[in-house]
This record gives structure tokens, C-alpha cells and sequence, in this order.
């Protein structure tokens, strides 16, 4: 998906819950101007930056990321990372099921915390992750599950995409 893409996303979704970008950006700890950036298609958004806008949001953060984008090799080579939603269409449910692809060498961004519980399963590749402080790398078919509330991140340190399986708890 587009920048632009995003950016519209992001536009209405703020809109439609009578947010001002100064809201928004009090509730998620962004600048004004970077929420601007990105609903403008200006700029483009980290992990980080996605997930505290989704919560503030109240919405899945791959609610970013149309159902209907296919994953060709030329998009996902463009891409830094990419949310596919796995909960068909299920908005209440208490747990969010995202499959997520890190392209290689994505290591940008800053650890943060959020409510709840988070799970990770490794399907393809190698996947850091930083909990707390203390890196841990996890290769296919492995997997952790961690209280969400402590400061945590995933980058990928090689040099092949990996791909895993996300589950957060609400």
C-alpha cells in the first residue's frame, strides 16, 4: 500500500473520531507535523509510530493496509515491513492475529510498550527481538509470548525477509 494510501487511512479514521492533529498527536507522542507528513503521504511510518497510532486510534494496525493488496514480490521488496490482518473482518474480538513481514535489514525504530499480551511465531526466517532490553533471536517454527506492557521491538538483522505471526491481546 501506498504512502498516500496510508495517509488517507489515517485522515479519515482521525476525522471520523472528531480528532485534531494536535489531539492525535498528544495521545501517541508524535509530532503534529509527522502526522501531517503521513496523511499527506510525505512520509513514511515505522512499526513504533503505526502501532501508537492504531491504539490511539482504537483500530488494528493493519486496518493501514487494504484486505485486497496482493503481496507480489516487486511490493514487498519496496516495503520495510507489511500487516497482513488475519482476523476476517472480526473487529471485537480480544485478541488482533497480524502476519507480519520484515524486509532485510529492518532495524529502524525505538522499543515501545502497549496493553496486554503479545505473541510471536516465526515462519520463515530469523526475527530479533528486543524485550525489556535483552535481545533474542528466533528462528522458523519458534516462538514467544510476552506482557506487552514492557518495551519491546522486532527487527530483522539479515539479509532475507522474515516473516511471522503476531497475536495481540487487548
Amino acid at each position: 500500500m501506498s504512502l498516500d494510501s496510508v495517509g488517507q487511512v489515517l485522515k479519515s479514521l482521525r476525522k471520523e473520531r472528531k480528532l485534531t492533529l494536535k489531539t492525535l498527536a498528544e495521545q501517541t507522542n508524535v509530532s503534529i507535523s509527522f502526522l501531517s507528513q503521513v496523511e499527506r503521504g510525505k512520509s513514511s511510518v515505522t512499526l513504533e509510530s503505526l502501532k501508537k497510532i492504531a491504539d490511539a486510534l482504537a483500530v488494528n494496525p493493519s486496518v493501514f493496509f487494504s484486505a485486497e493488496h496482493t503481496q507480489d514480490d516487486l511490493e514487498i521488496r519496496r516495503q520495510k515491513f507489511h500487516y497482513q490482518d488475519l482476523s476476517n473482518g472480526i473487529s471485537d474480538a480480544f485478541y488482533s492475529p497480524i502476519l507480519v513481514t520484515l524486509q532485510p535489514g529492518e532495524s529502524e525504530g525505538d522499543a515501545f510498550s502497549h496493553s496486554g499480551h503479545e505473541f510471536l511465531f516465526v515462519l520463515e526466517g530469523s526475527l530479533t527481538v528486543l524485550i525489556d532490553g535483552v535481545k533474542e533471536d528466533f528462528s522458523a517454527q519458534q516462538s514467544i509470548m510476552f506482557d506487552a506492557t514492557k518495551d519491546h521491538y522486532w527487527y530483522n538483522l539479515t539479509d532475507q525477509p522474515v516473516r511471522f505471526l503476531v497475536v495481540s491481546s487487548k
